[in-house]
């Protein structure tokens, strides 16, 4: 039988007891994911065809996005490693898609169908940095003031990604990626979580509905502010073999830097999407 051993005051479990490539209690991890919304998964040996089988217990999978590493399939590479084995350049797209992971953010937010748990597995890492560092949004919206509860209730927030990638570098985003993915607009408090409501904002947040640029800007920075204390946030250390799923719907996340550009790190994601689960 699993068993799930806090990592944070507040969220966030290491599971003990699963191996991700044989048969599994699926409603029991998702009740996990539902309840600590980061699961941390040791000691695993991890191909690509079980991680998206394993994947598949949260919904069904996106297809992973034009402009990425991996665009077409099931599984996007976050990787500083080019095609021809060796390190990349700092102006390298994958390269700067790694800067761009480091802002909070939720994935998918951008997307018509936003993601529930992203599946991370380490393949190979640095000695050194490379963190992923997650934020409790359920444990912000909690401790909230209810004055700043007032201001965040019932508000829209705009999610454009051709406007958040721009930000990072112009390099980022082309013209086909950013009519591919217009503006969406995402609540800013979700509450599909059976745990309770949690914030939703992110790097990808760019105004609110109904508000002024610099009103708009306002609220979603103090809210990032209020969301980012440390008192919210767990951050992992990778070892090898570890697989971690997390639940967009309930944290944001953030990559921490690393010497990139004179050691390796390679990761795989799976994302699944907000819709019914496969069982």
């Amino acid at each position: 039988m699993p068993t799930a051993i806090p990592l944070h005051p507040l969220f966030a479990a290491r599971i003990h007891g699963v191996d991700i490539r044989q048969p599994l209690d699926a409603a029991w991890i998702s009740d996990a994911l539902d309840r600590w919304s980061v699961l941390v998964f040791p000691g695993q040996t991890i191909t690509d065809e079980a991680q998206v089988a394993f994947s598949e217990i949260f919904g069904p999978l996106e297809t992973t996005r034009a402009g990425a590493n991996g665009a077409g399939g099931k599984l996007i590479v976050l990787t500083n490693i080019g095609p021809d084995g060796q390190i990349g350049q700092p102006s390298d797209k994958q390269v700067l898609n790694n800067k761009a992971n480091q802002f909070w953010h939720h994935d998918s937010s951008f997307k018509t169908i936003p993601a529930r748990a992203s599946i991370l597995s380490a393949r190979e890492i640095p000695s050194a940095g490379g963190d992923t560092a997650f934020c409790s949004m359920r444990a912000a919206w909690n401790a909230m003031p209810e004055a700043m509860q007032a201001t965040a209730r019932d508000r829209i927030a705009i999610h454009d990604f051709g406007w958040s990638r721009a930000r990072v570098d112009p390099a980022l985003i082309t013209e086909t990626e950013r009519t591919g993915h217009p503006p969406v607009e995402r609540a800013v408090l979700a509450t599909e979580n059976p745990n309770g409501p949690a914030l939703y904002l992110g790097q990808h947040a760019r105004s609110i509905k109904g508000l002024d640029d610099t009103g708009g800007r306002a609220l979603i920075d103090g809210l990032m502010a209020h969301a980012t204390d440390p008192d919210f946030i767990y951050s992992h250390r990778w070892q090898q073999g570890d697989v971690v799923v997390w639940d967009n719907r309930a944290v944001m996340h953030r990559a921490t830097p690393f010497a990139a550009s004179q050691e390796r790190r390679h990761m795989v994601r799976t994302t699944a999407s907000c819709l019914p689960a496969i069982h």
